[in-house]
């Protein structure tokens, strides 16, 4: 919803809003925030709110300045879940430089960025998503353990279906602030359960995902239960993952319509997606822990497009349909939905404008095919060592990203593999640096 600064003013003051969170993210898509008293939101509004940029991942050194963050009127919103009397609400932030110009850092600018690149072109991009996410038991102390919360399976329902409550509460909260749920199911995986967003338009999205995490752990939580958006936290259970839902709106028409065939944008831009997965597979899946879920329990593992089968890293389903799209099924919720979301534009339009050929569907089970037929495919990263390998190679991210993003992007992951290659059980490792938080 469109706000003026004026109209936020009006808002908190008749909702009996005490306490205003600046939310911002990391590089890695890590959700940060800084309370301020309802009070000064006028303030802030006019002067932004400096911070210590040098304990933000990837932001800044030591030896630079405090950036500001200017509240986005746009994504005011109630926290359903915080108390009714003293409210609080919620803002994501714009990040900026001392001297008012934007962060390059910030993943909501280069999102935007990238949103007005296509628009420019004449393409305005809708996004919905399918997000995955396990929900565990705590103990006696209120700690996570892995203890699935049932042992349900895909679309079971209740009683072995034990999330339904929880699901029906994610939903309702997600409702009251103007996020749209299009559905919720039952996963395969035991306590594991998914959630399909509508189509926006991709800030909102990305908003939308950073805003369900914190939404679906705190709900969780409220009710005694952990919820974990770890890829991989059960390691002979099926992974979770963030499966992206792309259509493309050109003078009024979605470009992936099936009404006959796809059309020669539509076909440039999943070939130039295709083309560019591999490299900024960094950027869709981030840990080391990502890489156990890809090629595993129908995850995608090759470079591939279909119609049909549901185990391919791209689905465009060939259904007779105004309202089709394309579907990307490799990304996991360890990504920053921003720089995610920003390549698939950008990966989108180098494709649209190089005019890429679309290699033809795979539609067969690539779990059936022999050896020589699978040699014809290029391969997903199987390791996030392989992933930075790729990302450092890459001409299409040094055009696009930020050269202070992929550098620290690249630095500390290599980090991360390093630490995980020098630990004795890595399990253990995953566990301690990625459950807790994830």
């Amino acid at each position: 919803m469109k706000y003026t600064e004026k109209e936020v003013l009006q808002f908190v003051e008749e909702n009996d809003v005490k306490f205003v969170k600046l939310m911002f993210c990391d590089i890695f898509g890590c959700l940060k925030n800084i309370s301020i008293i309802s009070s000064d939101l006028p303030k802030v509004f006019a002067s932004g709110l400096a911070f210590d940029a040098s304990k933000v991942a990837g932001f800044m050194n030591v030896t630079e300045g405090d950036l500001l963050l200017y509240p986005d009127p746009d994504t005011l919103s109630l926290l359903p879940w915080r108390p009714q009397q003293g409210r609080v609400v919620r803002f994501f932030c714009n990040i900026k430089n001392s001297d008012g110009t934007p962060f390059d850092g910030d993943g909501r600018f280069f999102l935007k960025t990238a949103m007005d690149y296509a628009r420019y072109k004449g393409y305005i991009f809708q996004i919905g998503t399918s997000c995955e996410f396990y929900v565990f038991e705590t103990d006696e102390n209120g700690m996570p353990t892995k203890i699935p919360h049932d042992y349900a399976g895909y679309c079971d329902v209740a009683p072995a279906d034990r999330g339904e409550n929880l699901r029906r509460d994610i939903c309702l909260t997600m409702e009251q602030m103007d996020i749209v749920p299009e559905s919720s199911r039952h996963e395969a995986g035991p306590g594991q359960n998914e959630i399909d967003f509508q189509y926006s338009n991709a800030l909102n999205a990305a908003d939308n995902l950073v805003t369900f995490k914190n939404m679906v752990k705190s709900i969780a939580a409220r009710n005694g239960m952990f919820a974990s958006f770890m890829p991989k936290p059960l390691p002979d259970k099926c992974g979770s993952g963030l499966h992206i839902y792309l259509s493309c709106i050109k003078n009024g028409k979605n470009i992936f319509s099936t009404k006959g065939d796809f059309s020669s944008d539509a076909r440039s831009m999943m070939a130039g997606a295709l083309r560019e997965i591999p490299a900024m597979t960094l950027f869709m899946n981030s840990i080391t822990n990502s890489y156990s879920r890809l090629g595993e329990h129908l995850a995608p593992k090759y470079v591939t497009w279909t119609h049909k089968n549901y185990a391919q890293l791209m689905r465009a389903p060939a259904k007779e349909s105004e309202e089709n799209e394309i579907i990307l099924r490799s990304a996991d919720n360890t990504c920053n939905p921003y720089f995610a979301l920003g390549l698939l534009i950008y990966a989108c339009m180098k494709g649209l404008e190089d005019s890429e050929e679309l290699c033809e569907p795979a539609d067969f089970d690539l779990h059936k095919a022999d050896n020589e037929t699978l040699a014809g495919f290029e391969k997903l990263p199987c390791s996030l060592e392989e992933a930075v390998k790729r990302a450092e190679d890459s001409e299409f991210l040094r055009e696009h990203l930020p050269e202070r993003v992929l550098e620290s992007y690249i630095s500390m992951k290599k980090s991360d593999w390093s630490d995980y290659m020098n630990a004795q059980d890595k399990e253990i490792y995953e566990s301690v640096k990625y459950f807790y938080t994830l």
